[in-house]
């Protein structure tokens, strides 16, 4: 489906009120053609390792390990899966205008140059099956060492939701601007009313060049708890780098820059080694993390 499967991440909103994003690197193109994405072959067995949606649209089954628009009936795309029976899975699977979709733990073997999944076993989700990991919140920490005396709010008076946000914005400017998040570990409450309190936050910003006169301009406007802290990349050139990746792989879900640890996200529906190998050789090892779908069975 057109727009679904290959897309690149923009900045994300934290807890509904801040923007989270922080990019970051140098950039050449990682080769003279599109990078490609390992194969498993007939010998090699693949498996989701979790439930993802199996997807058909009348078109065939699809194996959809991008993006989902979570419409009704939602729509995502990905290999074709050959060997699939929807009557194998009664009962495990949605029928709603034409399309039939239902999660499951796919195993078999994937054919990267013509895109296709061939299915050994299909399993639906049950207690025991693993979920797909989202470290997204292990990320929002704060990486200044805590003051003498502990994390305190130094003028409660500049501490509110609108000075919190005129603060982003000035941090979104700075010279060599690379990320901006927030990091509510100092929050003791589950109260969903203080979730979002200013009073409980640590503003956190990262920057490649001038940590101290960032810092002094944030506390023109933000009163709260702050950690400025220096950063090897700024915003735009992790940017650079995902936009290149986005036009030169092949097999590619999604690329994602990440400011706050300083890399390039990648998700690719398989990759073997080949495509981590080239992006390290092109940008430095680890700047450029690949991440695939589709692992080898145990």
């Amino acid at each position: 489906m057109p727009g679904i499967r290959r897309r690149r991440s923009g900045p994300a909103l934290v807890l509904g009120t801040m923007l989270l994003t922080a990019l970051t690197a140098c950039a050449t193109p990682p080769t003279d053609g599109p990078v490609p994405v390992g194969g498993a072959g007939p010998g090699e067995p693949v498996t989701t390792g979790h439930a993802v949606t199996v997807l058909d649209d009348g078109d065939g089954p699809e194996l959809c390990l991008g993006a989902m628009a979570m419409s009704y009936p939602p729509q995502c795309g990905g290999p074709a899966l050959i060997g699939w029976d929807w009557s194998a899975h009664s009962g495990d699977h949605e029928d709603a205008a034409g399309v039939r979709w239902g999660s499951f733990v796919v195993t078999g073997w994937y054919d990267p140059k013509q895109d296709r999944f061939t299915v050994r076993t299909a399993v639906a989700p049950d207690d025991a099956t693993p979920a797909r990991v989202d470290d997204a919140l292990e990320r929002l920490v704060t990486p200044c060492e805590a003051p003498e005396g502990g994390w305190s709010v130094p003028d409660p008076a500049r501490t509110t939701s609108t000075a919190l946000d005129a603060a982003v914005g000035t941090a979104m400017r700075l010279p060599g601007y690379s990320a901006v998040w927030v990091d509510q570990s100092p929050n003791p409450t589950e109260d969903p009313d203080r979730m979002n309190d200013p009073e409980l936050l640590i503003l956190n910003v990262k920057v490649t060049e001038d940590a101290a006169g960032a810092e002094a301009a944030l506390r023109e406007q933000w009163g709260g708890m702050l950690c400025v802290a220096t950063a090897e990349r700024t915003e735009k050139e992790l940017m650079t780098i995902a936009d290149e990746i986005t036009a030169d792989h092949v097999g590619m879900l999604s690329a994602a820059p990440d400011g706050i640890t300083g890399t390039v996200r990648v998700d690719v529906v398989y990759d073997d080694g080949t495509a981590q190998r080239a992006y390290d050789r092109a940008y430095g090892a680890g700047i450029v993390q690949v991440v695939s779908a589709l692992t080898p069975v145990d």
